[in-house]
C-alpha cells in the first residue's frame, strides 16, 4: 500500500480582489492547484491575466489595496491565508522562496550583495557575521558567480542581469526552502544566459527535491523547464496538463491562440496568428465565458453560462464547453 504525500503546496479556489473607485476588481478568480515534491509547475498567460498576483498572494505578499476574497492555501499542510506577519517572515526564506521579476529592483542598490545575501542567515539563523559572509561567498560560487569571495563586495549595479539574476538565485535558495517561485526569471536576458538560468534552477530544484512554480509567458522556457502548465485568462485557470498534452491537444480556445502566436520551425516563414481582441475589463467582466468575445469558437452558451473546469484526465481539465471539440480541432492542424 503506497502513503500518499502531501502536496507541498495546496491552493483551493483563492480569490483575490482590488478596491478600486468602480467597486471590487477581482484579479484572481477561484484558482487551484498543487505543486509536488520535485516538481514544475508554470502559470502562462497575457500580462494582467493573474500570475503575478497570484505569485504574490502565496509568498503572503498581497499587493495593496488588494485582499484574500477566498479560498484556501497551504503549505505543508498547514493553512498559511491570514497568518500574521511574524509568521510570514519566518515562512518566507524558510519553507518559501521567490526569484522576483526584476532583480535590479528587487535588490538594494546601496547595499552589497554579499551583506544582502549574509543578511538572510544572520535574521533567520543568528549566525554570526564572519560564518554569514562565508556562507554567502559558497552560495555565490554554487550558483555559477565567478571570484565569488571578491564580489561579495561588489554593488548589484556591477553585475550583468545574468549575475544579478544568479544573486537573487542564490538569495532565494539560501535557507533551503521546499518551494521556489519564479517570476519570469529569464526576461531580458539573451538565449544562452536562460539556457544557464534554467540548467542551474533544475539542478537545485532536483538536489534538493524543490517544488517549484514557473510564472512566464514565454511558452518556449515553459517547455524546457515545466512538468506541468496551467493557462490562466482574467484572473482564472482556464486549462491545466502536462507539458505535452497542453501544448499537442489543447484543450481551450485561448490555449489554442497562444499556441499559433509562437512560431516554430516548421512554419518556416508563414504569419503568426495574433489573438485578436484584449483582456476584459475585471471590474465589469463580461457575461459567461471571460474569452468568448475574444474566441473564434463562441456559440450562445458561451455568452451565457461561465464554464466551470471539466476532467479530461488525471491532473487535466479545461473550463471551456467544448474542450473535446478543441482538442480534436488542434489535432487536425
Amino acid at each position: 500500500m503506497h502513503e500518499t504525500r502531501t502536496p507541498l503546496l495546496e491552493v483551493e479556489d483563492l480569490a483575490v480582489e482590488f478596491d478600486t473607485p468602480r467597486g471590487p476588481l477581482r484579479a484572481v478568480r477561484g484558482v487551484s492547484f498543487q505543486v509536488g515534491e520535485c516538481e514544475t509547475l508554470a502559470i502562462v498567460g497575457e500580462s494582467g491575466s493573474g500570475k503575478s498576483v497570484t505569485a504574490h498572494t502565496l509568498m503572503g505578499l498581497t499587493p495593496l489595496l488588494a485582499r484574500v476574497a477566498g479560498g484556501r492555501v497551504a503549505i505543508e499542510g498547514r493553512d498559511v491565508v491570514g497568518l500574521p506577519d511574524r509568521a510570514w517572515q519566518k515562512l518566507r526564506g524558510e519553507r518559501i522562496a521567490m526569484i522576483f521579476q526584476d532583480p535590479l529592483s528587487a535588490l538594494n542598490p546601496s547595499l552589497t550583495v554579499g551583506y544582502q545575501i549574509a543578511e538572510m542567515f544572520r535574521r533567520h539563523r543568528g549566525t554570526g557575521r564572519a560564518e554569514a559572509r562565508r556562507r554567502a561567498a559558497e552560495l555565490m560560487a554554487q550558483v555559477g558567480i565567478p571570484d565569488a569571495e571578491r564580489r561579495l563586495n561588489d554593488h548589484p549595479h556591477r553585475f550583468s542581469g545574468g549575475m544579478r539574476q544568479r544573486v537573487m538565485i542564490a538569495m532565494a535558495l539560501a535557507l533551503d526552502p521546499i518551494l521556489l517561485i519564479a517570476d519570469e526569471p529569464t526576461t531580458a536576458l539573451d538565449v544562452t544566459v536562460q539556457a544557464q538560468i534554467l540548467r542551474l534552477l533544475r539542478r537545485r530544484q532536483q538536489a534538493d527535491r524543490l517544488g517549484m512554480i514557473l510564472i512566464s509567458h514565454d511558452l518556449g522556457v515553459v517547455a524546457r523547464a515545466a512538468d506541468r502548465v496551467a493557462v490562466m485568462y482574467a484572473g482564472r485557470i482556464v486549462e491545466t496538463g502536462t507539458v505535452a498534452e497542453v501544448y499537442q491537444r489543447p484543450a481551450h480556445p485561448y490555449t489554442i491562440g497562444l499556441m499559433r502566436a509562437v512560431p516554430t520551425v516548421r512554419d518556416g516563414d508563414a504569419p503568426l496568428e495574433a489573438i485578436e481582441g484584449h483582456p476584459p475589463d475585471l471590474a465589469a467582466p463580461p457575461t459567461g465565458c471571460a474569452f468568448h468575445p475574444r474566441c473564434p469558437f463562441a456559440r450562445d452558451v458561451c455568452r451565457e453560462e461561465d464554464p466551470q473546469p471539466r476532467d479530461l484526465g488525471p491532473r487535466r481539465a479545461s473550463a471551456c464547453h467544448f474542450a473535446e471539440e478543441m482538442i480534436a480541432h488542434a489535432r487536425t492542424r
